[in-house]
């Protein structure tokens, strides 16, 4: 599980039924200091977040899929479960 922002979305035609109208997001990776890394996934979006939003996702392919279990299941291995208000880092 990692804190990102959304960088982005992505658009495909041809895809497996289970993304059939659910939206696919870039989320680049945060650093603790708040820059972004060159890490990035392509996310489901499970909380209706935009390009800007920092997001709290869930990056473990088993456990995004027992998140879709009503849905059906299918290749997903990173999804988006939060919106993130506030980040507090206490020293």
């Amino acid at each position: 599980m990692y804190i990102g922002r959304v960088t982005a979305t992505v658009t495909s035609t041809i895809k497996h039924k289970l993304y059939d109208g659910q939206k696919l997001l870039v989320v680049t990776r945060l650093n603790l200091d708040g820059g972004e890394s060159d890490q990035y996934d392509i996310c489901l979006d499970d909380v209706q977040a935009g390009v800007g939003d920092v997001v709290l996702v869930l990056d473990e392919g088993s456990s995004a899929r027992q998140i879709l279990r009503k849905r059906g299941t299918g290749p997903v291995r990173a999804i988006i479960v939060g919106t993130v208000d506030q980040i507090t880092l206490q020293t």
